[in-house]
């Protein structure tokens, strides 16, 4: 079709003239010939195309598919060979068109022809039409494609690779056909017909897998012990809202028959340890503590402030469990909220076995112990069953856990996902906690999760797929009991760690969601901050020793860890553990450039102050005396580094920025500046990265220093009091006194002088006043502590028995009878309630020294459970658990729970922590001498041994009159050893680092953008000729949640305005706003069915949707076909003035009860 212009006669340059006359030049012109340039055309091609490729699956990816991918590549051809005929016609006007572009010898001659017709049928033009239309035909698919969002390059392309010189045809014919439906489909009305009478046909134990088998069911479970009520109204709140979204998800999806994938089932599960207080350790009848009071009393608090009006919950169910008690809720949106109250004496305490209490009961009891569904049936439902980890303290919105189940559901292999926490609190050590946090998820996290696996899933806000946990080599290791020191160190000081460590044992993936947004509180004290990192540390480094030891088989088993990914982790595990020593030898380097010292004297002065913070540690097993001298060198150490930056910009000035030293800090801001803009909405925590560098030797030396002396310590650290209830003079005060612990002595002289804490008497006593007193050869009083001791026992004693019959008067058995439902289980519980009275006449006959018989089990079950009848839970429902269930609790409790008495082995478990301890101490110190030995050592002859830096030289003249001769010199800056090693090892980091963060926020723009619906000004008109119907397909889950608001449901008018100040009738208002607040409306369903139907009966009322939306809402709900007939607004404002939407009847079993929905509208 083209033809070349001109003859081309190469001539290589440089060569003889013998080549020139070998070569006849038959009138063509001399162009020099460049040997390179097919290569650069070849790798300019592969370049271009492979860009093509990525952005085409990244249109795929993010549903832009129509505008984005199939448009152009359909637009290819046509549009380049429409460009290159009309350029062929300029030339042929004019050959010097393009000669300042286009090489005369590169462009083509057309043939002369100059009609359309002619050029179609003469040229064959009409062959390539139909092989364009064909194209187009068979790609057909990719214009309205139904594939899931973010799906994988394997469900999108056939072949993961590409063809790079036939571009645009691999991509149109590579792409898969989606076989999914579309989530806006309706549901067919035979279809639906069906379906029911299917499900009713089946067998009770149907083994085919069902469809709702694969219904994503969270159960969102937070531990709690201590937590004040500010951090539980953030996590109440937080479980409102995700009752409000799931109730909104199941009104679209069983009422309006939308078939929504991100759809779910809700269950939230609080597991508070520690729950009940005792007046002694004897006490058999528990009391729930003051902060199971405060959560109780919390609840109607958190519901108001979520649904912007004053709601008060159903009082919770109360149940009596043999591992203490259950209070059950049931939300707005009518799904269940249940505490677990853990007595530390029936169950074991800490959030670990928390954790194993709710994955053998969620996992375990309610689904693997089920006999009514085949195995198959429980690996599809295990697979989609998810449990959320949370704190007692945590806040997140319902997008947040979307984003995660969102991950999970795109990967099947996926084990855990977590998101991006926030620390909370106020002060500086807030201040350094929330740039760490940033850093740490900026830059490590990411790159965890873009060149392997995120090694820790936080506890306080994460997604564990069920599934996964119930692997054998997951869940049963994961309740081994800890025998051995490093068990301890391992297993119980970072149980979180230690459970993604199992999963990447066991070759699951663990990724990290950067959109996935949460808020925690942190520890706000110095203290309790140093004591919360002594328990992560060493937790950190024996679970990173544990996946390297085991590397080879993890390797083997799980394809996301890589021989590349383990050196990482054994570099950052190399710079941790070194890290002391680092920052020692950079304040000797920053001494001795700021303040001109010699490097002796700097060390001297540098050594001093660290010594004395070690001496503290091995002469002071205590805390507080190792906390306080840590607190006062950080505050040293904190105006150091502040001369130290001031040194930094003075040698900056005289060396230049190019220097080792000024060229590696100022790396170290811009990349944190660069990170700090690449993530917008957290660039707010730059402004606390001048407290982070302050605070650089007080975090990386001295707070590793107390860790490693401290290891032995498994306390939990942060709020490590156990509070009781004072002593009230009121006898009808639901909480006992607790006894008061006696003082021990807390003088160190005195304890290592030999005197024990019960030594009270001595041979010789002399006192001034009452300002000191000295006692020496101390002694107990025997005599008078033994009378003391019995006297103080029988009180007890006496004091337990009329506490018991007090709380046993209390009691009226007619509550019990009228609360219970009429149940088996209630007929147990009303016999019970019936022996009280016996039980109370009982304790009588025993104060009176007279004999008795003894209590029946079902009356001293309700005996020693008198917290039912608390203050705050009295109002409440009292029932039972089943014999299946209480018979898992007691094997769990036999097997796994039972509490640990440590008492025998208490002495040689804590030996067994010092031996370990010493062990590290010795290991680290003598790693850590050597390499500052070394490095010291090498940078005393840094005049010998060293490298010449290449940049920021000077340059010296010279001028010799004697011989009139300039001489020029140049002085190179010289690299110290320790700067070798800051280049070699964290220059190499932070190089890692930021190339993952910028690979993962690439990854995070294309999931949010994949979550967003732009609305275009293009397509404005479009949307105004939607009809109603067509809009409410487009966010029917944001019209059910405006629809069913509690805020303004009872009022005549939403947008009514404040009531100016004028004369009223009091009496009137009164009793009109009594009425009102019987009349309540307190759940969801009945909101959204109200609103609904005062929009349609009143069209005057404006409410936050229009009246056609809600009338296309009746004509879906008409459409809809069950087996009761069909149902629209018009019947059911015929039957009644609540608008009722026609809740689904109880369907036969699917194979899974949705047992957090609770039927009853009555809240």
């Amino acid at each position: 079709m083209f033809f070349p212009s001109q003859q081309v006669t190469p001539q290589i340059s440089g060569e003889s003239s013998i080549i020139e006359d070998a070569i006849d030049g038959g009138g063509g012109a001399t162009i020099d010939v460049y040997g390179l340039t097919p290569v650069w055309v070849f790798l300019i091609n592969i370049f271009a195309t492979y860009i093509c490729y990525i952005v085409g699956k990244w249109a795929c990816k993010i549903n832009v598919q129509g505008f984005s991918y199939s448009f152009p590549i359909n637009l290819t051809v046509p549009v380049c060979l429409s460009v290159l005929i009309a350029m062929c016609g300029q030339y042929m006007a004019d050959n010097c068109a393009f000669r300042h572009t286009i090489p005369l010898h590169m462009f083509f001659n057309s043939p002369p022809i100059y009609e359309l017709r002619d050029f179609i049928f003469q040229q064959h033009v009409w062959i390539w039409l139909l092989w364009l239309l064909s194209q187009a035909w068979i790609t057909r698919h990719t214009w309205l494609p139904k594939c899931e969002k973010l799906a994988t390059t394997e469900k999108l392309f056939v072949r993961p690779m590409y063809e790079p010189f036939l571009i645009d045809q691999d991509l149109a014919l590579n792409r898969r056909v989606d076989d999914g439906a579309d989530w806006r489909d309706e549901i067919e009305d035979n279809d639906f017909i069906q379906d029911i009478d299917e499900i009713r046909s089946r067998p009770p134990n149907f083994a085919e897998p069902h469809p709702d088998d694969s219904i994503t069911r969270i159960y969102a479970c937070a531990t709690m012990w201590h937590e004040t009520k500010e951090e539980m109204m953030e996590f109440l709140k937080s479980i409102f809202r995700l009752d409000e979204d799931q109730c909104a998800r199941r009104t679209v999806r069983e009422q309006l028959g939308f078939n929504l994938p991100d759809y779910y089932e809700l269950e939230t599960h609080i597991f508070f340890d520690d729950a009940f207080v005792r007046v002694s350790q004897d006490d058999p009848d528990p009391l729930v503590n003051d902060f199971v009071r405060t959560l109780v009393s919390s609840i109607d608090e958190a519901a108001s402030v979520v649904h912007e009006v004053n709601i008060r919950l159903r009082p919770p169910k109360r149940i009596i469990t043999p591992y203490g008690g259950r209070l059950v809720w049931t939300l707005p949106g009518k799904t269940k909220m249940i505490a677990h109250l853990k007595d530390k004496k029936k169950i074991r305490a800490k959030k670990r076995w928390s954790q194993v209490m709710y994955m053998y009961y969620l996992l375990g009891h309610k689904l693997m112990e089920r006999n009514d569904i085949s195995s198959d049936r429980k690996d599809v439902i295990g697979e989609n069953t998810f449990i959320l980890a949370l704190d007692g303290d945590i806040d997140f919105q319902p997008k947040a856990l979307h984003i995660l189940v969102e991950l999970m559901k795109k990967n099947k292999n996926l084990g855990a996902a977590c998101g991006r926490i926030h620390p909370l609190g106020s002060g500086p050590l807030v201040w350094y906690q929330m740039f760490e946090y940033a850093v740490g998820h900026w830059l490590q996290k990411a790159t965890e999760h873009v060149i392997g696996c995120v090694l820790c899933s936080p506890g306080c806000f994460s997604l564990f797929r069920g599934k996964a946990l119930m692997d054998d080599g997951v869940m049963r290791k994961y309740t081994t009991k800890s025998s051995e020191a490093r068990h301890y160190v391992q297993y119980d000081q970072g149980e979180d760690r230690w459970l993604c460590t199992l999963l990447l044992q066991r070759g699951y993936r663990v990724e990290y969601a950067a959109a996935s947004d949460a808020f925690t509180h942190c520890p706000e004290g110095f203290n309790e901050f140093y004591n919360q990192r002594r328990r992560w540390m060493p937790s950190t480094t024996a679970n990173i020793i544990d996946l390297l030891m085991s590397a080879r088989h993890t390797i083997k088993i799980n394809d996301n860890i890589s021989r590349g990914y383990i050196y990482y982790q054994f570099l950052l595990l190399f710079g941790t553990i070194l890290g002391p020593g680092t920052i020692f030898l950079m304040l000797i380097g920053a001494f001795v450039a700021v303040f001109q010292w010699s490097q002796w004297t700097s060390f001297l002065w540098n050594a001093i102050p660290l010594g004395f913070f070690i001496l503290t540690c091995v002469l002071f097993s205590g805390d507080n005396i190792q906390l306080f001298v840590a607190g006062i060198l950080s505050g040293i150490y904190s105006l150091v580094m502040m001369a130290v930056l001031i040194g930094v910009v003075l040698q900056t000035t005289s060396d230049g920025w190019l220097a080792p030293s000024s060229l590696f800090f100022f790396s170290m801001v811009g990349g944190y500046i660069v990170t700090a803009f690449l993530h917008p909405k957290e660039i707010h925590c730059l402004k606390f990265g001048l407290v982070y560098y302050v605070t650089i030797p007080a975090m990386y030396m001295l707070l590793v220093i107390y860790s490693v002396f401290n290891m032995n310590n498994v306390s939990w650290g942060t709020r490590e009091v156990t509070v009781v209830s004072k002593p009230e003079n009121n006898p009808n005060s639901a909480t006992p006194a607790a006894p008061k612990e006696e003082k021990k002595t807390k003088n160190w002289i005195i304890r290592w002088c030999g005197a024990k804490p019960e030594d009270t008497t001595g041979a010789i006593e002399f006192s001034l006043a009452t300002l000191f007193k000295c006692v020496f050869c101390t002694h107990m009083d025997a005599e008078e502590d033994k009378q003391l001791s019995e006297i103080n026992k029988s009180l007890k004693e006496i004091q337990e028995r009329l506490y018991r019959i007090e709380k046993v008067n209390d009691i009226d058995v007619t509550d019990f009878q009228q609360t219970r439902r009429k149940t088996a289980a209630t007929i147990i519980a009303t016999g019970a309630a019936m022996n009280i009275a016996a039980d109370a006449a009982s304790d009588l006959h025993i104060l009176r020294g007279r004999s008795s018989t003894s209590p029946s089990i079902q009356s001293l079950n309700i005996i020693e459970n008198s917290w039912l009848e608390d203050d705050v839970l009295q109002r409440g429902e009292v029932e039972f658990l089943f014999n299946e269930e209480e018979e898992f609790w007691h094997g769990l409790l036999d097997k796994y729970l039972h509490p640990i008495d440590d008492t025998k082995d208490k002495a040689r478990v804590a030996q067994d922590l010092k031996n370990l301890r010493d062990k590290m101490v010795l290991a680290f110190f003598m790693i850590n001498a050597l390499f500052v030995l070394v490095i010291f050592l090498l940078t005393l002859n840094r005049d010998v041994i060293h490298l010449q830096w290449p940049f920021g030289y000077s340059v010296n003249f010279t001028y010799m009159d004697d011989i009139n001769l300039i001489w020029i010199e140049k002085e190179f800056l010289q690299l110290e050893p320790i700067g070798i090693v800051f280049l070699s090892v964290f220059a190499s980091l932070i190089a890692i680092q930021l190339v993952g963060m910028l690979i993962h926020r690439f990854q995070t723009f294309t999931q949010v953008v994949a979550n967003t619906v732009v609305n275009l000004s293009l397509w404005k008109t479009r949307a105004e000729k939607l009809t109603e119907d067509e809009m409410l397909e487009r966010n029917p889950v944001e019209v059910a949640k405006q629809l069913q608001k509690l805020k303004g449901v009872d009022d005549e008018k939403e947008n009514a305005q404040e009531v100016q100040p004028a004369r009223r009738k009091t009496v009137v208002w009164l009793d009109q706003r009594s009425r009102k607040q019987r009349d309540t409306i307190n759940d969801l369903d009945t909101a959204f069915q109200r609103r609904a139907g005062k929009i349609i009966d009143n069209k005057d009322y404006k409410g936050p949707i229009r009246r056609d939306t809600v009338m296309a809402i009746q004509r879906r709900k008409s459409r809809m076909i069950r087996p009761s007939g069909l149902i629209g607004f018009e019947q059911n404002r015929r039957n009644s003035r609540l608008i009722d939407l026609d809740p689904p009847p109880s369907r036969p079993s699917r194979g899974h009860q949705n047992l957090a929905f609770q039927e009853d509208s009555t809240i």
